[in-house]
C-alpha cells in the first residue's frame, strides 16, 4: 500500500529526470515507455504501474522505491534472487571455470554494487548481485598470483552486497553462509584490513543470535589482530570494529564494554577527521555519533537521554550513505516514543522512508514503532494508518 499521491509519484519522476538531464522524451525512449505514458505520469494524472515504474527507475539509475514509497516490487526482486545466491555459493571453495564477463570490467562493476548497497538500494541489488558473484567467485579461482589479493577483495564486496539483502530480508542462514565465503575470501587476500571489515559483518549473525556475549568476543579478538591505527584506512578499520563492539555490548546490557568501545571509537573517528569509505564501510567522526546514538537504544528505555542529547546537537549531513542515515532516523524514533515524544517519533520514522524507503520498511525497530504508535496514539491518526500500512505493523 503506498501512501504518495500520483501528483506525488509524478513529481519525483520529473525531479528525477530533470537532474539527469532528461527531456521526457528521452526519458521515453531509455525507459521503453510511451511519451504519452511518462508526460501523464509526470503530471499526475496516471498511476505507473510497477512495470512501468521498474522502466523508469531504470532509466533514471535509481531504485523504483525512490520514486514510490509503497512501491512492493523490491520485495519480489529480493525473493527471486535468494534462491540463485543460494545455488552460486553452494560451491564456492571449488573451482568451476573462468568468469563469463571479462575480469577488467568486474571492478567497476563491485564498485557500483557498493554505491548500491550504501545508498539502500535493494532492488538493483537483486537484479545484479547473482551473476556478478557468480564472477567474482570464478575470477577469485583463476587470477594470476599478482591479482589474487584484488580478486579476493572484490569477493569480499560482492558477498557483501549480497548479504545485505539476505539479512535485511531475514534469510539469516544464508546470510551466514555468505559471511563464510567473506571469511574465505579474505583469508585468501591475506590482507588484516579485509579480514577486520569482514569481521564487522560477521556481528550480523552474533545479532541475529542474539548471542551478544560471544559476538563480542569475536570482536574483540579481531580488535587484537587488526593493524595498529598507523593510516587511515587502517585507524577506520579499527574504529567500525570498536563501534561494532559498542553496539552489540549494549544489546548484551554490559554498559562498561559499550561505553569503553565508543570512547575508543571516538578516538579513532578523530584521528580519521574525515568522513569516509573504508573498505565498504562508512568511517569518521559522523558514524561516530550515529553509533553513540544506537548504542544509547541498545542499553534500553533507561538510557534515552542519551540518545536524545546527540539529537538536540546533531543531525546526520546529507554525505553520509542513506542506509546509515535512515538507520539513525529508526533509532531516534525509537527513543523519543520511549520518552513519550510521539509527534517527534513519527517525524524520524517519515525522514528515515525519505532517506532510504527500502531499509526503513525493513527494518523491525521501525514496524515496531509505528505499531505502537498506532495502537496508543492519536495523533495525525489518517497518515500514522497510512504508514503504519505501507510498513506492515497491522
Amino acid at each position: 500500500m503506498s501512501a504518495d499521491s500520483q501528483r506525488e509519484v509524478g513529481e519525483r519522476i520529473a525531479a528525477r529526470r530533470r537532474a539527469r538531464r532528461f527531456t521526457q522524451a528521452g526519458l521515453a525512449a531509455a525507459s521503453h515507455v510511451s511519451y504519452a505514458t511518462i508526460r501523464a505520469a509526470e503530471r499526475g494524472a496516471r498511476r505507473p504501474s510497477d512495470e512501468v515504474l521498474e522502466a523508469i527507475a531504470a532509466a533514471l539509475g535509481v531504485d523504483a522505491t525512490q520514486l514510490r514509497t509503497g512501491y512492493i516490487g523490491t520485495e519480489r526482486r529480493v525473493h527471486r534472487a535468494l534462491p540463485a545466491l543460494s545455488a552460486v555459493i553452494a560451491g564456492y571453495d571449488i573451482p568451476q571455470g573462468s568468469p563469463i564477463r571479462d575480469p577488467a570490467a568486474l571492478p567497476s562493476a563491485v564498485e557500483e554494487m557498493t554505491a548500491w548497497r550504501l545508498a539502500a538500494q535493494y532492488g538493483r541489488i537483486a537484479a545484479e548481485i547473482p551473476a556478478l558473484l557468480h564472477d567474482t567467485i570464478r575470477y577469485a579461482h583463476t587470477a594470476r598470483t599478482a591479482d589474487q589479493q584484488a580478486a579476493a577483495r572484490m569477493l569480499v564486496a560482492s558477498a557483501r552486497a549480497a548479504d545485505a539483502i539476505a539479512f535485511k530480508y531475514r534469510s539469516h542462514d544464508l546470510s551466514a553462509r555468505l559471511i563464510d565465503l567473506m571469511r574465505w575470501a579474505a583469508d585468501r587476500a591475506g590482507d588484516p584490513l579485509t579480514q577486520a571489515a569482514t569481521s564487522y559483518v560477521r556481528t550480523e549473525v552474533f545479532f541475529a543470535a542474539r548471542a551478544h556475549a560471544v559476538g563480542l568476543a569475536a570482536l574483540e579478538q579481531a580488535l587484537d589482530v587488526a593493524p595498529a591505527p598507523s593510516s587511515c584506512s587502517a585507524a577506520a578499520a579499527r574504529g567500525t570494529l570498536h563501534m561494532r563492539a559498542a553496539v552489540i555490548a549494549g544489546r548484551g546490557g554490559d554498559v562498561g564494554s559499550a561505553d569503553d568501545h565508543l570512547t575508543l571509537a571516538r578516538q579513532l573517528g578523530d584521528q580519521v577527521a574525515h568522513e569516509g569509505i573504508y573498505l565498504g564501510t562508512a568511517f569518521g567522526p559522523d558514524s561516530v555519533r550515529i553509533h553513540e546514538v544506537s548504542v544509547a537504544v541498545s542499553l534500553g528505555p533507561d538510557h534515552v537521554d542519551r540518545a536524545l542529547r546527540v539529537a538536540t546537537e546533531w543531525m546526520p549531513p546529507l554525505a553520509l550513505p542513506a542506509e546509515r542515515r535512515s538507520g539513525f532516523y529508526i533509532e531516534l524514533a525509537r527513543a523519543q516514543e520511549w520518552a513519550g515524544l510521539q509527534a517527534d517519533a513519527f517525524e524520524s520514522l517519515k525522514v528515515a522512508r525519505a532517506v532510504a524507503p527500502q531499509h526503513t520498511r525493513e527494518h523491525p525497530w521501525a514496524r515496531e514503532v509505528a505499531g505502537s504508535l498506532r495502537r496508543f496514539h492519536r495523533a495525525d491518526a489518517e497518515s500514522l494508518s497510512n504508514f503504519s500500512h505501507w510498513i506492515g505493523a497491522v
